[in-house]
């Protein structure tokens, strides 16, 4: 078949599509909502989608109207197309997904076709529906390669980083626990020596405990990690004072011991997070605000506050969350190094703590995998840690109430 012949049923469907993109836009929406098992206002924002649905639709309509118009790689439609894959990409899609959008997306605009039809075209031959029917199949095509090209792109660069960064972790890993078999094995061999003192076997005994307990937190953080990598849009989702709050309950005992007062703001903000990510995050900043607590301060405190960065347009684009403290600090010298893996500011300092020094590593790993990122401030009063994550949805805002702290991407941003 010929298409590219002229055809008066095309300049009338084009015109069609393009009086009514905006509302078949909606119903792009809609369907997506019913057919694929994700939050529609955490997956779908609908402002991307109407900056980007309209044009499309938009191109369809010169394709079918006049295939000469083909959707070339530098035209707007094809770039529109590249930055929903991106979108896609940033928003967590599967290649499936994408799929089954525009299979969602070429439906709505065939059967919008096949009404105006059935409406208008009693004069319409087979042949001139047939023409219609293709050049609608090329054009969603040529869109859907431009998007699903740009999204295999980004997934490519971004396994490549994960591998370089998982080829690391497991270097440091292995040496780390490396260094504590070789501890271990050096103890066990020398309590089998008969002259060995009381003394320097209770010392040993210590020695393998210390490094016992020290592989044994290492294995359990990296199991907490591998959770939370798991598939974000599958993760339990709640109110960040809920995640604040269950974090206080597990670390109450351990706060008691060291006289440590954990508190939330009153005014923390009401939008939810991912209950894993956000409370294996605050777990390890406030247990190290408890480890570190000041002995020679009579009230020790460690306060989960936040507030929502809101862009110039009211819409918030980001939740942060801060743990503050009053403990002993972080020497100036060490700062730059404290979210690198197995590194302990206070390991000659303060022996008597344990640790893997992974905590603030995974909570950096943990935060960035959800787009998001992490800092510390130090003031005389005591430390910050500080991680800001993307919100879920454009209605946060809305359903804060009067207890929220909110600041303007204009103001300081931090790394």
């Amino acid at each position: 078949m010929d298409t590219s012949v002229d055809c008066q049923l095309a300049a009338v469907m084009a015109e069609h599509l393009r009086a009514s993109r905006n509302e078949l836009t909606a119903r792009w929406l809609d369907r997506i909502s019913e057919r694929v098992s994700i939050n529609p206002n955490r997956i779908f924002p609908t402002e991307e989608l109407l900056d980007h649905a309209p044009l499309l639709i938009g191109g369809v309509a010169d394709y079918i109207e006049n295939p000469a118009r083909a959707v070339a790689a530098d035209t707007d439609v094809i770039s529109k197309a590249r930055e929903l894959g991106a979108l896609r990409h940033e928003q967590g899609f599967d290649e499936f997904e994408i799929l089954k959008e525009y299979e969602i997306f070429g439906g709505i605009l065939f059967n919008f076709l096949a009404r105006i039809v059935s409406e208008e075209g009693d004069d319409c031959s087979r042949s001139d529906m047939a023409i219609v029917a293709h050049r609608l199949f090329q054009a969603i095509s040529l869109i859907q390669q431009a998007t699903a090209t740009q999204y295999l792109q980004l997934m490519k660069a971004q396994l490549g980083e994960r591998e370089e960064r998982l080829r690391s972790f497991h270097r440091a890993l292995t040496h780390e626990l490396r260094n504590r078999m070789g501890a271990i094995s050096g103890a066990a061999q020398l309590l089998e020596i008969p002259e060995l003192s009381e003394t320097k076997r209770r010392e040993l005994g210590s020695l393998l405990v210390r490094n016992a307990t020290g592989m044994r937190v290492v294995l359990e953080d990296l199991l907490e990690l591998s959770r939370v990598h798991d598939d974000t849009r599958q993760q339990r989702h709640v109110r960040l004072r809920s995640a604040a709050a269950e974090v206080r309950r597990h670390l109450r005992d351990a706060a008691k011991s060291a006289g440590v007062d954990i508190r939330i703001a009153p005014d923390l903000p009401d939008v939810e997070v991912s209950a894993a990510a956000v409370e294996l995050c605050l777990m390890n900043l406030i247990s190290n605000a408890i480890k570190y607590a000041d002995p020679a301060k009579e009230l020790r405190v460690a306060e989960v506050r936040g507030y929502v960065m809101v862009s110039e347009a009211d819409r918030p684009s980001e939740a942060v969350v801060e743990v503050h403290d009053n403990g002993i600090g972080v020497p100036a010298a060490l700062r730059g190094r404290l979210f690198e893996r197995f590194f302990r500011a206070h390991k000659d300092s303060v022996p008597a703590v344990d640790g893997s020094g992974l905590g603030l590593s995974i909570v950096r790993e943990t935060v960035e995998a959800l787009g998001g990122r992490v800092w510390a401030d130090f003031t005389d009063e005591g430390s910050v840690f500080a991680f800001a994550i993307p919100c879920r949805r454009t209605a946060d805002l809305a359903s804060m109430g009067d207890y929220v702290s909110v600041r303007r991407e204009s103001e300081e941003r931090r790394p």
